[in-house]
């Protein structure tokens, strides 16, 4: 089984479309109809679609700390700052994690891009 993704609204359409480009499975918060939801929604709802969620937002990292401390399980969280890579890097290493991974390897936990 490989990884599915749920991508935080603010995630640059171009790094979906690549990703897409090389067949990764993806949903989007806007595809989703959340956008402007709530961070915990989004945990929930990545967790019942059972996808891990992909952000560039650190108030994630928040969040991710927040499940982890209470033990409420989640799919897991890829977290990527703004700068800290190109988008053909994060496109990459995105498709190396969808493709190898398997779903119980990111379960409750944060995975920082660049690899």
């Amino acid at each position: 089984m490989t990884i599915t993704l749920y991508m935080d609204e603010n995630v640059p359409i171009a790094i979906t479309k690549g990703l897409r480009e090389r067949d990764v499975d993806i949903l989007t918060a806007q595809e989703d109809n959340k956008v402007n939801t709530p961070d915990s929604i989004i945990f929930d709802r990545a967790t019942e679609l059972n996808r891990v969620i992909f952000s560039q937002d650190r108030d994630f990292l928040i969040s991710a700390s927040r499940y982890q401390k209470a033990g409420t399980h989640f799919v897991g969280v890829i977290y990527a700052p703004q700068r800290g890579a190109t988008i053909g890097d994060y496109i990459r290493d995105l498709e190396i994690i969808a493709k190898v991974s398997e779903p119980e390897d990111l379960s409750n936990s944060v995975l920082y891009l660049p690899l």
